[in-house]
């Protein structure tokens, strides 16, 4: 019998495993429970859009762009975020908390709308301002309050990475822009990590 059949299944077995694995990061393979971001990074190329969701970790204020894949979920991207200026789950609009997942029900990105002309009055005392930078990704969930959503730092850049937001999601503005650009849609599913 031919070991030309088996080589082949061999090989072609080695191809398609090295083509599902997530990316090594400096040699090291990294899943989020272990890596610490402090600056927008790319670990590895999206092979189906649609098989992506968002995971955003409270205790390491970074956001997570995972793919589900065949063998397993990807880390393909994180950015540094700011988050509710109090910690915990949000209880009533207007507490400063971002809101977390209940389980099994994750938030949804329900409109993606340019923001670029859009103010906001903080309450001190600089006044209306653009605040959202280019990009709002409103969330649609099991929270209290309306209005909580994904979006940039305009006047607010050196918030991120940290606590400081009414309740909302906030990245640098180039990272919004990147995000929308790469990986959100309408429909994507974002989990929201407890505080620790």
């Amino acid at each position: 019998m031919s070991s030309k059949p088996y080589i082949l299944l061999l090989l072609l077995t080695i191809a398609l495993s090295s083509f599902a694995q997530e990316i090594p990061v400096n040699g090291i393979w990294m899943s989020p429970n272990q890596t610490t971001v402090f600056d927008r990074t790319v670990y590895g190329t999206v092979i189906e859009k649609r098989n992506l969701y968002i995971n955003i970790s409270k205790p390491k204020r970074t956001l997570f762009v995972i793919e589900k894949r065949l063998s397993g979920d990807v880390l393909i991207a994180a950015y540094p975020v700011c988050l509710g200026a109090n910690s915990g789950d949000k209880k009533r609009k207007g507490d400063c908390r971002t809101p977390e997942s209940k389980p099994g029900r994750p938030f949804t990105i329900c409109q993606i709308s340019d923001a670029s002309h859009w103010h906001h009055d903080f309450g001190d005392g600089r006044g209306p301002m653009p605040a959202y930078g280019h990009w709002f990704m409103r969330l649609k969930g099991d929270y209290v309050g309306s209005g909580i959503g994904i979006h940039g730092s305009t006047g607010n850049h050196y918030s991120v990475p940290g606590r400081g937001s009414e309740g909302c999601i906030r990245l640098r503005d180039d990272d919004i822009v990147h995000l929308k650009k790469n990986y959100a849609f309408i429909g994507m599913k974002v989990f929201i990590e407890k505080d620790e």
